[in-house]
């Protein structure tokens, strides 16, 4: 295996180039280290990527169709990891020509890559957020995804779709992964278990959307990486039952599928938050505040698909991960 990871410097793909690396795996990790959250803790996750001797490191920008394209024709790449992206609902809405610029032109500019240069399977991340207005729960891949409420999640959309169309037209194995609410040690300070510790520990409010009328599906990062390791290694087929009559959005004709990657269970906020308190030893104090533009009231992973093709069930509670998230951030960070 010779394994591209975008993303790399980031959350889920500093994890998922730490498990490869460090067993001996050849990884490539890509990112352009952009500023939208702290650069030094995404150099401090490369550093300590740095010492594996399988593991290196190319900064570019996925927009760079040229730059990209000269990294896969360098190292003959059997799989590809996108995990670069664009992140956060909120700030779609103040800078939507980054998600644009990254999302869809960097991820068309990889799948172009997975042509010219063919690999074994092209595995991206999709998001909860694409099931949008959907209150049908759990959130099922059978269920149709067509009326996002973000910029961000209707990138996500678009690489479903454009995932689909390179799987059709040139056989490219591509799955997609929606991941739920991923939290753990080495997260994104821009989301909520970050920010909330980060609050907590400086005396501060910590502001808590709809009222705290809010539901996740909280997903331990370690179940994460478990699920992409087992997809990677699990090419879809074509389904052959597909029928164009009643088509299902989560598989096709062509070798492409979609799944849900989540806790399979819908947590209350104030659940979250009473863990939270219980790991930090204080209450927090706490400043409640509207729904926001572009954010959705709950969540909720149906995992069958996941389960039945790789048998795997992400299953971390938020007893073990939070106070997990919270250990290493005071080692990071103090107290």
């Amino acid at each position: 295996m010779r394994i591209c990871i975008t993303g790399a410097a980031g959350f889920i793909g500093y994890h998922l180039s730490e498990y490869f690396a460090s067993r001996g795996v050849t990884v490539v990790g890509i990112d352009n280290l952009n500023e939208y959250y702290d650069v030094t803790l995404k150099q401090a996750r490369l550093d300590a990527l740095a010492r594996h001797p399988s593991f290196q490191f190319a900064r570019l920008d996925l927009a760079d169709k040229s730059a990209l394209r000269a990294v896969f024709a360098n190292h003959g790449f059997t799989h590809v990891m996108n995990l670069a992206a664009q992140a956060g609902v909120r700030y779609s809405l103040e800078n939507p020509d980054a998600y644009i610029a990254s999302n869809v032109v960097g991820f068309h500019n990889l799948l172009e890559c997975c042509r010219a240069f063919p690999v074994e399977h092209f595995v991206y991340a999709s998001s909860s957020s694409v099931y949008g207005l959907n209150t049908r729960m759990p959130f099922s891949v059978h269920d149709n995804v067509d009326h996002p409420v973000s910029l961000y999640a209707a990138s996500k959309k678009s690489n479903e779709l454009m995932a689909h169309v390179y799987s059709h037209l040139y056989a490219i194995p591509t799955t997609g992964l929606r991941f739920f609410t991923v939290y753990g040690p080495w997260g994104r300070p821009d989301m909520a278990l970050f920010l909330f510790t980060k609050a907590m520990l400086a005396g501060e409010p910590i502001k808590i959307f709809n009222q705290g009328n809010m539901r996740r599906d909280f997903t331990y990062i370690d179940d994460i990486i478990e699920g992409v390791v087992r997809v990677l290694a699990a090419p879809p087929a074509p389904n052959a039952q597909w029928s164009g009559e009643h088509p299902d959005p989560s598989s096709s004709p062509a070798p492409y599928r979609i799944f849900n990657i989540g806790n399979n269970n819908s947590v209350s906020l104030m659940e979250f938050i009473r863990v939270l308190e219980q790991a930090l030893g204080m209450e927090a104090r706490k400043e409640f505040l509207p729904m926001q533009p572009g954010d959705v009231p709950a969540t909720f992973a149906n995992i069958d698909d996941l389960h039945a093709a790789v048998g795997f069930r992400p299953s971390t509670p938020l007893e073990v991960g939070i106070p997990r998230f919270v250990s290493w951030y005071i080692q990071r960070y103090g107290r």
